[in-house]
């Protein structure tokens, strides 16, 4: 049965000043950095091609050698359009996907019982030794990048360098980026939605907390 999120994905936006715009994007999207070389290709859960589409361009770049791709059943999860095997883990999709397209088994390992972000992470350590690594690139959207960011490093050793590697996403018709999305409804909405769930469970301890939240918001 499909379960409503604890915070809405679409919350009400209050209306923004540049400084919060700016703000927002960097939290949320993280800094723009360049991908590098990394000792493994983690791939957080989801129903969207750019799972497995992005972590196929990483591997087949020579940015990582092992791939750790988790993924159970969501619960709360709206799947993509294309999504064609709900009763599917999404992990199981995504390395089918990946074996297609010529990635080698003995490349990938996997998870298959999270149910969301953090349990992905929690999940993802039973299945690989995270301390015989120094450095983690990470797929996910990109308008997801902040938390997941903030949910691997309160989870995996200090010692693991994490650096995101990112799809942007449609929202009915519109194309959501760093650069465009406080010009959209849905952008901001979407966008606003993850800065309260990172405040949220930073809170909480899910995740890495932000050491200074935006004024105002």
């Amino acid at each position: 049965m499909k379960q409503k999120p604890q915070i809405p994905k679409e919350p009400e936006v209050p209306n923004l000043t540049q400084q919060q715009v700016d703000k927002l994007t960097a939290i949320v999207f993280l800094e723009q950095q360049e991908p590098v070389p990394c000792d493994a290709i983690f791939v957080f859960g989801g129903t969207h091609p750019g799972h497995w589409e992005k972590a196929t361009e990483a591997y087949h770049a020579g940015l990582g050698k092992t791939i750790i791709v988790t993924g159970g059943v969501s619960p709360t999860a709206v799947r993509h359009s294309e999504w064609e095997n709900a009763a599917s883990p999404e992990s199981h999709v995504i390395v089918s996907k990946l074996l297609q397209a010529g990635i080698p088994e003995n490349a990938i390992v996997y998870e298959d019982r999270s149910r969301n972000t953090l349990e992905n992470v929690k999940f993802a350590r039973d299945v690989f030794d995270f301390s015989a690594i120094q450095s983690l690139l990470f797929i996910c959207k990109a308008h997801g990048a902040g938390r997941q960011y903030r949910t691997l490093t309160n989870y995996l050793p200090q010692t693991v360098h994490c650096v995101p590697y990112v799809f942007d996403t449609v929202y009915q018709n519109d194309l959501i980026t760093r650069n465009n999305w406080m010009n959209l409804e849905k952008g901001r909405s979407r966008v606003y939605g993850e800065y309260i769930r990172i405040c949220t469970y930073g809170d909480r301890g899910d995740i890495a907390a932000l050491t200074e939240k935006i004024e105002g918001l």
